[in-house]
């Protein structure tokens, strides 16, 4: 009786379409060869042979990456875009909070000396108010 092993998590089983393949890595081959051939047999004849070899190479290497790559269960298109948004974009504090403790060491001459109502603080700050001792 044939043994077939069946892994445990089911979820990271991919759906092969042709030549073991899925249909994302078939994507990202065809685009490859769509690409790197034509730099080919355009570039051999006027960079040599060797050159137009290692140029069709450098074309063809990101396409590999892109169907190749994965980490995490996220394609690497997934983790590029993440990352330079990250980075383009960094996020902003929404709003910033107000240390109590710096108005308890001044003894409180600080709020004594600072009228300000919740209605005239600027949005996202309020208006600091009085502690009562306990």
């Amino acid at each position: 009786m044939p043994f077939v092993p069946v892994p445990k998590d089911l979820t990271k089983v991919k759906t092969k379409i042709a030549l073991n393949l899925t249909k994302r890595q078939l994507i990202c081959f065809s685009t490859a060869a769509a690409v790197g051939l034509p730099a080919y047999l355009l570039t051999k004849g006027a960079i040599g042979n060797s050159a137009a070899v290692l140029l069709m190479i450098g074309l063809m290497l990101p396409f590999f990456f892109l169907a190749m790559f994965e980490k995490d269960g996220r394609p690497a298109e997934k983790i590029l875009r993440n990352f330079i948004r990250a980075k383009l974009r960094p996020g902003t504090r929404p709003y910033r909070t107000e240390n109590l403790y710096k108005y308890l060491s001044e003894g409180g001459e600080h709020l004594a000396n600072q009228k300000q109502t919740a209605a005239d603080a600027p949005r996202g700050k309020r208006a600091p108010g009085k502690i009562k001792p306990r």
